[in-house]
């Protein structure tokens, strides 16, 4: 675990809310009052049958169609403004987490992920986005609960039966849906890790298209991200199908729990022990039904695959740093030396730049070259020998101060979005001559070539 800090899916959902509790406990509240005033709506329209209507009372109509309009104004403000304060919480926690995502790679000390960048961006972005959405479906859950509770009263004070066949069958409907949570939830892990390991791949084939083409191993390396992406694909879409089944199920579940409702009270109605006004009601309070039902049936799914994303992104956090915790402080003269060194495909090395030298070194094995620049990058300690700065060991030294002393860096290849023109040039303000004579100069136009449509 990376400083000390354990961090665990859990962990990261429960710190989200419990550093938002305000703002959540406002949206909650608001978005309880938007789904009762959803559901006050067909009781209102049904009192108004009943007693301005039927009766033929003009004032009591006039009262009742004032009263709808309030009521339409609020659910409308009270949905918008609670939405708007539980998204804002989201877009906030997705920024925090992506940073804090960000600043683990980006630490002084580094961080040994042994992860491609593209499986880093994927966790970056499609799983931070995902662990943090279970904030919004926590607020629509527990304003689903509240109506459904609230609505089960109403029915109770109408008709026993109809009460209890909400408070019986809703939780019955929600329990069979989530059966399938689980399955989701591995789908969903499954995706996300294999979306990972195409992007990855893709961004180190294009880091090393030269050599590739260089050996003739273009089709061999399509050959293998052809095989990753349809690894991803194959995993999206048996995600989409488990959502796609969660629906279904809730649906016919819910449906089958209203159709029971509405034949209670037409029953009901039939016996004359219900008004119209009454009938009215409870049809148009199943009808309104169906969306809370499944939005407490989804929540399991959410949170499933919420977890999901987030134990990616712990699990991640709770990588070991490549450099050690070094104090040592180099000191003038800075002289770089390699004694008797031995890495990896590095044997018996020796070399020494000073002040005011500039030293050239030939390797003709890339694995030699990167090895050593993990070793000038103190991210590895040589297997024998030693590496030092003003004659301390590099794994030794502060890792700031060797820095201000000693920089290292690798050859990096990003893939972008767009083409290379939109990138060199995002504004348009440059000509063809001009693109092609800056890809010239960075020595990308025979990568340009390759494309048909250059």
């Amino acid at each position: 675990m990376a400083d000390g800090v354990a961090l665990t899916g859990g962990a990261i959902m429960r710190r989200m809310v419990r550093r938002n509790a305000g703002r959540l406990s406002a949206s909650f509240a608001l978005l309880c009052v938007w789904q009762l005033c959803e559901a006050l709506v067909p009781i209102l329209i049904g009192t108004i049958i009943d007693r301005a209507i039927a009766p033929s009372d003009t004032a009591a109509f006039v009262v009742g169609a004032a009263g709808l309009c309030l009521l339409m104004g609020t659910l409308s403000y009270s949905y918008r403004f609670g939405a708007r304060m539980a998204f804002r919480v989201v877009q906030r926690e997705e920024h925090a987490l992506r940073m804090e995502i960000v600043g683990h790679v980006l630490h002084p000390r580094g961080a040994r992920t042994g992860m491609l960048p593209g499986e880093t961006l994927s966790i970056a972005t499609g799983d931070a986005q995902a662990a943090t959405l279970v904030v919004r479906w926590i607020g629509f859950t527990v304003s689903s609960t509240v109506v459904l509770l609230a609505s089960a009263a109403y029915l109770v004070s109408i008709d026993v039966v109809l009460g209890v066949v909400v408070l019986v069958g809703v939780p019955v409907a929600v329990g069979l849906s989530q059966v399938i949570s689980p399955f989701l939830a591995r789908r969903f892990g499954t995706e996300q890790q294999a979306v990972a390991e195409a992007s990855g791949m893709a961004t180190d084939l294009v880091q090393g298209i030269r050599p590739l083409k260089g050996i003739g191993a273009e089709r061999a390396a399509s050959a293998r991200y052809r095989t990753s992406s349809r690894a991803a694909e194959r995993a999206a879409v048996g995600t989409v199908r488990g959502w796609g089944a969660m629906g279904a199920t809730t649906k016919a579940l819910s449906g089958v729990l209203l159709a029971a409702v509405a034949l209670v009270a037409g029953l009901r109605a039939l016996d004359g022990e219900l008004t119209l006004g009454q009938f009215v009601a409870v049809v148009g309070l199943t009808q309104f039904l169906a969306e809370p039902v499944e939005l407490v049936a989804h929540i399991g799914a959410q949170f499933a695959t919420s977890y999901a994303s987030a134990k990616r992104v712990a699990a991640f956090l709770a990588t070991p740093r490549l450099v050690p915790p070094g104090t040592g402080v180099p000191t003038d003269p800075y002289v770089l030396e390699l004694v008797g060194v031995a890495a990896g495909p590095l044997q018996h090395v020796d070399l020494r730049a000073a002040p005011g030298e500039l030293v050239g070194v030939v390797v003709d094995d890339p694995a030699a070259s990167d090895t050593l620049l993990d070793l000038l990058a103190a991210e590895a300690d040589p297997e024998v020998g030693f590496v030092m700065l003003s004659g301390t060991p590099l794994t030794g030294l502060d890792p700031d101060a060797r820095r201000e002393v000693l920089l290292t860096a690798r050859h990096q290849v990003d893939l972008f979005d767009g083409t290379l023109a939109t990138n060199i040039d995002p504004n348009g303000e440059l000509g063809d001559e001009h693109v092609r004579a800056l890809l010239e100069a960075v020595a990308a136009d025979d990568l340009v070539a390759t494309h048909p449509a250059g």
